[in-house]
């Protein structure tokens, strides 16, 4: 007697051909993926701005280690007087304004801190933006003040101080090519100027983001590097204003 066995395809539950034979892919949850991606992108542009800004302060850094250097060394080197055939010392007391330069100082230094706290604020706003996207969460409206600009106010403030000091240089005639001294207070002046000022557009910069409602994650990294280096050209300040203290 002949016995027929059907061909008959087996199939268990919960599993199903893919084509190919892999087995099909679980939990696969596309926004969480995309989140990761987006936080590790932010974390990364960051690092990569912050290593950007430590180079370029490597550069500030360096340049002026080289004006204290020629600083330090011309005040001991004696010149040679022409006429007499001797060596003098022709390098003339710095006679600062310096109550006028403690006030423009208090002012930077009081920019600092307003500058931190701006700082503070936005890295608050970039913690609280997953939990303000959650329908229906509501963390009310919140009244910031203004502190990047603020720090912009006080930051101008600083640099009409500083023109004012020069006023007061030039009302005693102590000009650029009054002697060297001079010539490397205003050296020094003037390149701790420029670059604060290119640290105003950079604030100004940050303040337009915030205007123009750029994501919180953008905002974050402007503001973040232009307070780095706010804060390093506050304390740059600092060491100008006690190496001319030194070499008065």
């Amino acid at each position: 007697m002949a016995t027929v066995t059907p061909n008959l395809a087996v199939k268990y539950p919960g599993t199903r051909d893919t084509g190919g034979g892999r087995p099909p892919s679980h939990g696969g949850g596309g926004n969480g993926d995309s989140g990761s991606s987006n936080g590790s992108d932010y974390r990364e542009r960051l690092r990569r701005a912050r290593l950007g800004l430590i180079v370029g302060l490597t550069a500030v850094v360096m340049m002026f280690v080289g004006f204290t250097s020629a600083l330090l060394f011309r005040k001991g080197l004696p010149s040679l007087d022409p006429l007499t055939n001797t060596y003098t010392r022709d390098w003339i007391p710095i006679n600062l304004p310096w109550a006028l330069l403690a006030v423009n100082t208090a002012v930077l230094l009081a920019s600092s801190v307003t500058m931190e706290l701006a700082r503070r604020d936005i890295g608050r706003q970039v913690a609280l933006a997953p939990v303000k996207s959650i329908p229906g969460v509501s963390l009310g409206d919140e009244r910031r003040f203004p502190w990047l600009g603020s720090t912009v106010v006080l930051g101008l403030g600083f640099l009409v101080g500083q023109f004012l000091v020069w006023r007061v240089l030039r009302e005693h005639h102590f000009f650029v090519y009054s002697g060297p001294s001079s010539s490397f207070a205003y050296l020094l002046f003037g390149a701790h100027a420029v670059h604060l000022a290119g640290g105003v557009i950079a604030l100004t910069y940050a303040a337009a983001t915030s205007l123009l409602h750029r994501p919180v994650e953008a905002r974050r990294i402007v503001i973040d590097i232009a307070g780095l280096y706010w804060h390093f050209m506050a304390l740059l300040w600092i060491y100008i204003f006690a190496l001319l203290l030194v070499a008065r």
